[in-house]
């Protein structure tokens, strides 16, 4: 696999979606760094976060993907569709590159080297330094938090204008951070630490786009760090329409080479 259509296969991999049509004279961008201004207890919070929830049943769009791991720099548009809880897929210029994410499934081919991945989601899991499933990458490209906050009990706390929650039972292992947007109570910023292993994801959604009344996230920055490397991944979502009808093009074509991602 080339350099260009490695870096475009891995950060395809990644990510996915957000939603809602119209114009961009209607697009309204909302920030983050507004004063909390109350206090909301855990419960309240955690509540307002889920009640908040886009709810949607397909989106598709353009992402900007700028990617870069220390040595390269690369920058990509390409095309993304998504059915809530069923599928996500992107694809490059011409179909060059396509990805293609479901439940069960993790898959992608690029046509110049004729190569193809089709597995689990093992790989983006160590990727990102943690166990992932269809759900939480959805939750993630939506502004939803990574994990069901209503599992566990969290310490709420402001700060820097935002409320910041993190676990009551502490881990050594495992370290979690969640700051919540005050005024939409999407998610503002969240980080995983596994201090072990020396393995950091940090993603911060640096604005939130209104589209039909909904809102959905203008401009992702991904973080991830561990023993060995580095990756900073930024999406930029534009032209999103919402509940549209649309097919999911996939198909590995018939010759090409299954390669193993480690």
């Amino acid at each position: 696999m080339n350099k260009t259509t490695n870096i475009l296969s891995r950060t395809a991999t990644i990510l996915f979606i957000v939603l809602s049509v119209v114009a961009c004279k209607s697009k309204k961008i909302i920030t983050n760094n507004t004063p909390a201004g109350k206090k909301l207890n855990t419960r309240t919070l955690v509540k307002n976060h889920y009640a908040n929830a886009l709810d949607f049943r397909t989106i598709r769009g353009r992402m900007k993907i700028d990617y870069t791991d220390g040595n390269d720099s690369q920058g990509y548009t390409v095309s993304f569709r998504m059915e809530k809880d069923k599928a996500i897929w992107i694809s490059a210029t011409l179909g060059i590159v396509k990805a293609y994410i479901t439940p069960n499934r993790v898959s992608f081919y690029n046509r110049i080297q004729n190569e193809y991945f089709d597995g689990d989601f093992s790989y983006l899991s160590n990727l990102l330094g943690t166990e992932l499933n269809f759900e939480k990458v959805q939750n993630v490209l939506l502004g939803q938090a990574l994990f069901d906050l209503r599992k566990e009990k969290y310490i709420t706390q402001e700060f820097n204008g935002q409320y910041q929650l993190a676990p009551k039972k502490t881990n050594d292992l495992f370290m979690t951070l969640l700051q919540i947007e005050p005024h939409n109570y999407k998610v503002a910023g969240m980080q995983l630490k596994q201090p072990q292993k020396e393995r950091v994801l940090d993603i911060q959604y640096k604005n939130y786009q209104e589209v039909d009344k909904k809102l959905i996230p203008n401009i992702i920055d991904i973080y991830v760090k561990d023993k060995s490397k580095e990756n900073n991944i930024a999406l930029t979502f534009k032209n999103i329409e919402l509940n549209k009808n649309f097919k999911f093009p996939y198909k590995i074509p018939n010759g090409f080479k299954e390669i193993v991602l480690e």
